[in-house]
């Protein structure tokens, strides 16, 4: 009976935005992009963008691209990897920065693992461990929690009570918002925490508009709130 060598699933970041791909990824990553004709990807049509940027080494009409996002169901998974099972290399890659982290891709690496199929993660930008990196707040000790609740209540009943265990446990509470919602996120925040808390916001974070500010809640109360209008941002805070 043929023994087939199963595909190997590489993760390869892309850009957290419109950057050129030499700028925050390395050779090795960019080469290996280039050399794959399978990729899953969160939206194809961007996938197709980042590997234009490349530029592939296979022409783009002759690669294939599957989508793997929110409306992707479970049952949908085994299928995603049916050419790794048939001895191709296939690339994950998601909408911006890493793949897995705080992205569906998280449960096709799972699925993979239990398949038996070879998963390499491969260097490039994280938002989230960049805002941290930049923040000046603690990396020894931190917890991602996603999107928090958008109504008002709930938002700030989740505020107090992760300011609570940040003072516990000398935690960096890490979290992110819809672009269009980063102001009503900051306001919030201002709001509920307490004078002493410290709050981060990075914004369009490896782009030349770049911004990460760390202040008190007591010290954002004295300024204007920056333009956040539809900017990329994660919000850190540490009590």
């Amino acid at each position: 009976m043929l023994n087939i060598r199963k595909g190997r699933l590489f993760l390869i970041p892309v850009p957290l935005g419109p950057v050129p791909a030499d700028i925050v990824l390395p050779s090795a990553v960019q080469n290996r992009a280039k050399s794959l004709t399978h990729f899953i990807a969160e939206n194809a049509k961007s996938a197709r963008a980042f590997l234009k940027s490349l530029p592939s080494d296979t022409p783009l009409q002759q690669i294939e691209i599957c989508e793997l996002n929110e409306h992707t169901s479970h049952t949908m998974l085994p299928d995603l990897l049916t050419p790794l099972h048939a001895g191709s290399d296939v690339g994950l890659i998601s909408e911006a920065g890493c793949p897995a982290v705080a992205d569906p891709g998280a449960s096709l690496v799972a699925l993979a693992h239990l398949s038996g199929i070879p998963v390499y993660p491969m260097i490039g930008p994280s938002s989230i461990l960049l805002a941290l990196m930049g923040s000046g707040l603690s990396g020894q000790n931190f917890a991602f929690h996603g999107y928090l609740p958008k109504n008002g209540e709930q938002l700030q009943k989740t505020i107090l009570e992760l300011e609570q265990d940040s003072r516990r446990g000398k935690r960096t509470q890490i979290f992110i918002e819809t672009p269009y919602r980063n102001r009503q996120m900051l306001e919030a925040l201002i709001k509920n925490c307490a004078a002493d808390t410290k709050i981060c916001v990075a914004t369009d974070l490896t782009l030349h508009t770049e911004c990460i500010t760390t202040r008190t809640q007591a010290e954002w109360r004295k300024q204007r709130i920056p333009n956040l209008e539809r900017r990329p941002s994660v919000f850190l805070i540490q009590a």
